[in-house]
């Protein structure tokens, strides 16, 4: 038997933030809806509605920016936990139907959709159900695209936004590519645009015909060798279906400054609570806590500590963070943004009830921590946290 054509899809749920909030509440539906940071305070967009792109708001645009754009929107503040909650309904949706899914985003996934033409259907029908499905269990919609590796996938979904699908089999990849903007390919950013603004190129049909002599000459050997291969529809097809993250982090960026260390304090706690139950839920241990600090002038500051033993606990990732933050030369002035992470896991990603012993001072029992994980996830936010250590006076 030949063996069967590799077939990527990639799925893109519509303006995704922005799409929960419209479903549950009808008033936002048909306006323009910005999800992130409120007017008049420090932030970005996370999300923003399709009647909001109309004025030209965009994901990680300024909030004061946006405001100014379209000062009649609605601006409402990210539901995260119900983002989350729903994103992993989806992608249980998509490995009923599809057995081998990489959620790359909290709104984005690649499914190998190989062979499953004798299951599914054609790839156009495959794409169809699963939009389908989507809608039927969700209310929401995606755009899928699918190709014969990944970036094709990919490309495809982002033509057909938003609730589209499109197919690029392998023999149309070369026209398909060939009148997209160059800005699609991967790693073609701003300062790279500008390196090859003189070649009066605006294409990936056009940059496919400069000579590699010429390309290596504008923009370096690897980056010429790299828009090469995506300009000719080379990309891998791998699927990862079991990815695991590098590092968790939580930061968050104030609305004024803020120079009491009292209120600097509650705000690592919560923060580390946030981190510490991500890296139980996952049933991950690190052992590097690192610290992140931003000032008012946006000068910015990490500082590390690697522990002896792995933790996810949150008492012990705060009394880090804090030394880290009171012992090591940091300026001690107004602080704009503050975060903590955890990184470099145990290699057997959990934690051995015996590691506490050498750490009790600053630890929790895992049932304990158990018992408030099962509390939160039920009630959707952390409502208890472990007991604050008291600050230092160092």
């Amino acid at each position: 038997m030949p063996t069967p054509e590799t077939l990527i899809a990639h799925i893109d749920l519509d303006a995704f933030f922005a799409s929960v909030e419209q479903r549950d509440n009808p008033a936002y539906r048909g306006k323009p809806l910005i999800v992130g940071a409120l007017p008049g305070k420090r932030g970005v967009v996370a999300a923003c509605s399709y009647e909001a792109r109309a004025f030209g708001i965009h994901s990680a645009m300024p909030i004061s920016k946006a405001y100014r754009l379209c000062p009649n929107g609605i601006y409402v503040q990210p539901g995260i936990a119900r983002y989350h909650a729903e994103s992993h309904r989806i992608m249980q949706l998509l490995e009923e139907l599809v057995p081998a899914v990489e959620k790359a985003s909290i709104d984005e996934a690649y499914l190998d959709i190989s062979g499953l033409e004798q299951i599914l259907g054609s790839p156009e029908q495959i794409g169809t159900k699963l939009r389908q499905r989507i809608a039927a269990a969700t209310g929401l919609t995606a755009s899928v695209g699918i190709g014969p590796n990944r970036l094709i996938a990919k490309l495809a979904s982002e033509a057909c936004k938003p609730n589209g699908l499109k197919v690029v089999n392998a023999d149309a990849v070369l026209g398909f590519l060939a009148p997209l903007p160059i800005g699609n390919l991967r790693g073609m950013g701003k300062q790279t645009l500008r390196k090859i603004a003189d070649l009066n190129i605006s294409t990936i049909g056009e940059l496919r015909a400069v000579s590699p002599a010429t390309l290596e000459a504008h923009i370096g050997k690897a980056a010429a060798a790299s828009f090469r291969r995506q300009m000719f529809g080379i990309a891998s097809s791998k699927i990862v279906t079991t990815r695991q993250r590098k590092s968790i982090s939580k930061e968050t960026t104030f609305s004024q400054d803020l120079s009491d260390l009292t209120e600097l304090h509650d705000v690592l706690r919560n923060l580390a609570a946030q981190v510490a139950r991500t890296a139980r839920r996952e049933q991950l241990a690190g052992r590097v806590i690192t610290l992140k600090i931003r000032y008012a002038d946006f000068t910015t500051f990490t500082r590390q500590y690697t522990l002896a033993q792995p933790t996810q606990d949150e008492r012990l990732l705060l009394a880090t963070g804090w030394n880290l933050f009171s012992n090591n030369t940091l300026p001690l002035k107004p602080v704009r943004l503050i975060g903590i992470g955890i990184s470099d896991w145990d290699a057997q990603n959990q934690l051995q009830t015996e590691l506490f012993s050498q750490q009790a001072a600053n630890t929790t029992h895992p049932k304990i921590l158990a018992a408030i994980d099962k509390l939160s996830d039920k009630y959707g936010k952390p409502l208890l946290q472990v007991g604050a250590n008291k600050r230092s006076s160092s």
